[in-house]
């Protein structure tokens, strides 16, 4: 399942550096994250780093694309084959 930011997110700017597959950036008001490149970290670390870091805890699971570890796993090989 790829990660969302919600609106309560301060743009602290944390978060795009963090992020291995550069999968986030600025959007309108918020940093928005680009599902078509988040694996929540699967490949690069045991849990995703943005949430890790997010002052606020404002980036939570997207339900509009549930993906299961292994389907994380292959987005990852797809991305750095």
């Amino acid at each position: 399942m790829a990660l969302l930011i919600t609106e309560e997110c301060i743009n602290c700017d944390l978060c795009p550096a963090e992020c291995p597959n550069e999968a986030i950036s600025m959007g309108d008001d918020v940093y928005q994250i680009n599902a078509a490149r988040c694996t929540e970290c699967v490949g690069h670390y045991d849990e995703p780093n943005c949430m890790a870091v997010c002052p606020v805890e404002c980036i939570e699971k997207d339900p509009a694309h549930n993906e299961t570890l292994d389907q994380l796993a292959e987005k990852y090989a797809a991305m750095y084959a």
